[in-house]
């Protein structure tokens, strides 16, 4: 009896390890329809001012850059382009200027988003192409930090740029998003949706609340809102929806998602979510914020975008792995193809999903990212396990007579730090409509019937160093190709090129601070306005430049050294900051607020006359000079230590700049 026991325990172990052995088989069938149709992968430059330092680099190192990001089977040959309706506010590293800087003011060649959207046109005229607003213009809110109260103006405003978009440009705006995903305005929705239709732009979709799912319980009731939003777009939503959103029946996106380190562990966030947005949530279009990490390292989130491309004085860039996750389904997809509705999770952990053209073409991803190698910012990451398997994939339906499919892998190799991307394998061929695959931790296939992938490539950029030590812009520059300064990366305010008809004579091509009421922003701008530029570690530097301010009275303007905050925390900046006035004194002081003042006194200054700034700090100690004499020195700093430079205004309104000049040690 006892040997028995004996035997059936054997039996029981065996047939296990025989039944663990063998490869689960995951149908790929379409014989009982299709899924949800593929709206593509795309990229954010915005919220804000995400791309200011790719428009500065000299060819041919910004089109390599551009055509890593949109030329069609070359790298990650995106699908989408989203970028910011720039609101003359701080949204995020940066301000983007408006197309409509005050109520009678109309400009659409302010920035940069009209050139890269061309750029990206020019490489795949299929791109889709999406706008949002961050923030808007004071005078959008009548005063108030809101843009709803007058819903008339807002949408006019909105539309008004999408107008500008083809008739300057020859854009063609697909989609417009919704600002302000926590706290959406139903009624703004409707009216935007209606003034768009008064002007023939019945096809531009609107994505709402571009932040949250909560939108869709108020469609469920509101069927003058459902009518009017076309996609229902999430933020950041952890790869899964709501029942509600589901109900609507509308489209559903994640409208702004991965925003992570783009290291290996944020190509590991993207290939995941790449695939389980589709897999759990239904979304069939996932957005990266942001594109490409053009601000410098020490803003708000450094270097999440897809790639990095913040030396335009070096030329450096680096082509990031996020950039050949993305390629393993853009390359091999297109918006218009379809998902089958056999996807899912595999077994041993991982997701795979299937997409057809329905003309016979199937390809295949599948992801097998480990927890801890594959997390986001944001939202977080619930625990789950992933471990080496075989799996078969058996197709079937119209597919079942495909007899090879090609392969491209990307392997990660976090122990070895020796990762494979986008590498092309030899094509797998298929048995009785059928392939097996031994997959292995922390890796991406595509399998495909496609056999236009490639891995694109430039010889190496130059490479990285730091910012020059001795830097100078006296802003000459009769018919610039874009209105913003180079390197310079505005904080609050908008500094723009200007031809100075008032005053005559050798500042005739300025800088000028243009922003005389404070934005509609979700951002806290600082009170005073400020554009940074320069090398983060500066410490001993001598910053100079002419000034000329422009309102009476309670005017004023400053350069800065050692600054050593921005973006959304720009409002606690400290540094070295050396202000003049037009009631004609000066102050010197810790920080941008103006309030631990280190020195102060009378310097002669008014409004509409031209004053050379020189600001020197060494160590402990610095110095300031009017016109070439010293008007102030051994003011003690303690802190910060370290920073960049700065120009900027004591509050919102108008001033000049011209003769910027550094001298760092």
């Amino acid at each position: 009896m006892e040997g028995t026991v004996v035997l059936s325990v054997l039996v029981v172990s065996l047939l296990l390890l025989f039944t663990s052995a063998q490869p689960l088989t995951y149908d790929l069938d379409d014989r009982k329809g299709l899924g949800r149709v593929f709206d593509g992968i795309g990229g954010l430059s915005g919220g804000g001012a995400t791309s200011r330092l790719l428009v500065n680099y000299a060819e041919p190192y910004r089109s390599q850059i551009l055509d890593y990001l949109f030329k069609p089977n070359f790298g990650a040959s995106l699908h989408i382009l989203k970028v910011e309706i720039g609101g003359d506010a701080q949204t995020t590293d940066g301000t983007e200027p408006s197309h409509m800087h005050y109520e009678n003011d109309e400009n659409y060649f302010r920035g940069y988003e009209w050139w890269l959207m061309k750029e990206a046109k020019k490489r795949n005229p299929n791109i889709t192409l999406i706008g949002l607003p961050w923030a808007f213009p004071g005078w959008v809110g009548n005063g108030k930090n809101w843009p709803y109260d007058f819903p008339d103006i807002t949408a006019s405003y909105v539309v008004n740029w999408i107008l500008g978009a083809k008739q300057y440009h020859d854009l063609d705006i697909q989609y417009v998003g919704i600002w302000n995903e926590r706290n959406f305005d139903s009624k703004y929705i409707k009216v935007l949706r209606e003034t768009l239709d008064k002007v023939d732009l019945t096809d531009v979709g609107i994505i709402a609340a571009d932040g949250g799912w909560t939108i869709a319980e108020t469609m469920l009731a509101d069927s003058a809102l459902n009518y009017s939003v076309q996609v229902i777009g999430a933020h950041y939503p952890g790869t899964t929806t709501i029942p509600e959103a589901l109900q609507t029946q509308k489209t559903l996106w994640s409208s702004e998602d991965y925003s992570t380190f783009n290291n290996a562990i944020g190509g590991g966030c993207w290939a995941r979510i790449l695939n389980q947005n589709y897999v759990n949530g239904n979304m069939t279009a996932t957005i990266a914020w942001n594109l490409v990490a053009s601000y410098y390292n020490e803003l708000p989130f450094g270097r999440d975008g897809l790639m990095t491309a913040n030396e335009p004085w070096s030329g450096y860039y680096a082509v990031e792995s996020p950039i050949w996750i993305t390629a393993h389904t853009t390359q091999f997809t297109q918006p218009g193809w379809t998902y089958l509705q056999t996807v899912g999770h595999l077994d041993q952990g991982g997701s795979y999903v299937a997409l057809t053209d329905g003309e016979g073409n199937l390809t295949v991803v599948i992801e097998t990212m480990t927890h801890n190698h594959s997390v986001c910012i944001r939202p977080p990451l619930l625990p789950y396990k992933v471990t080496p398997q075989k799996a078969t994939f058996q197709l079937q339906g119209s597919f079942a007579n495909i007899k090879k499919l090609q392969v491209w892998r990307s392997q990660f190799n976090f122990e070895t730090k020796r990762p494979s991307f986008f590498e092309k394998l030899a094509p797998v061929k298929l048995l009785n409509g059928s392939f097996t695959l031994d997959l292995d931790e922390d890796e991406v296939y595509t399998l495909t019937t496609l056999t236009t992938g490639q891995k694109g490539s430039y010889s190496d950029p130059p490479a990285s160093a730091t910012f020059p030590k001795s830097y100078k812009d006296d802003f000459s520059v009769r018919n610039p190709p874009f209105t913003e300064a180079p390197n310079f990366a505005d904080q609050t305010g908008v500094f723009e090129y200007h031809i100075n008809l008032t005053d005559p004579g050798p500042h005739i091509f300025t800088l000028r601070q243009v922003v005389t009421q404070r934005p509609v922003t979700w951002v806290a701008d600082a009170d005073q306005t400020i554009s940074v530029l320069g090398d983060h570690k500066w410490q001993n530097i001598t910053v100079t430049c002419d000034v000329y301010m422009e309102k009476s009275n309670t005017g004023g303007a400053y350069v800065a050294a050692r600054v050593n905050k921005g973006g959304g925390f720009v409002r606690g900046a400290e540094g070295v900051f050396f202000w003049v006035f037009t009631d004609g004194t000066y102050r010197v002081t810790n920080d941008l607020a103006g309030e631990r003042v280190l020195a102060e006194g009378q310097a002669g200054t008014h409004e509409y006359r031209w004053y050379t700034l020189s600001l020197t700090v060494e160590g402990q100690y610095a110095s300031g000079k009017l016109n070439g004499y010293l008007l102030w020195k051994n003011a003690v700093v303690l802190t910060p230590k370290n920073g960049w430079a700065a120009i900027g205004t004591r509050s919102f309104e108008l001033a000049q700049f011209d003769n910027f000049a550094v001298v760092a040690q």
